[in-house]
């Protein structure tokens, strides 16, 4: 009996350790394309620079989308190109909150 209890415990123990894994893990892609794309955009995101959002605690990566958002959001504001890592992070905050308020890419389509 003590054996039994000593198995079961071991198996409790198990699955409290490994249940937070199989959570954390990422659904298979159905297709092999989008497996592919995914690959990518891991890999992409590692190449470009992360910015930090603290007002909606996210990182943002600075990829070419970002960066013709950015450039649409001054047009739109008509100020002058500035590189966007040197500006100080009230603008910087400002920009991402133009950034959650305009989540689509239509400034992609000229």
């Amino acid at each position: 009996m003590q054996r039994i209890l000593r198995y079961c415990g071991l198996a409790l123990l198990t699955g409290c350790v490994l249940a937070p894994v199989g959570l954390q893990a990422k659904p298979v892609s159905s297709s092999p394309q989008e497996r592919h794309e995914d690959r990518d955009r891991d890999r992409d995101d590692h190449r470009y620079p992360r910015y930090y959002d603290s007002q909606y605690r996210q990182y943002h990566v600075w990829n070419a989308q970002e960066q013709q958002a950015y450039r649409h959001y001054l047009e739109e504001r008509n100020e002058r190109y500035r590189e966007f890592a040197k500006e100080k992070r009230k603008q910087q905050q400002q920009y991402w909150k133009w950034r959650h308020d305009h989540p689509g890419n239509n400034w992609d389509r000229r």
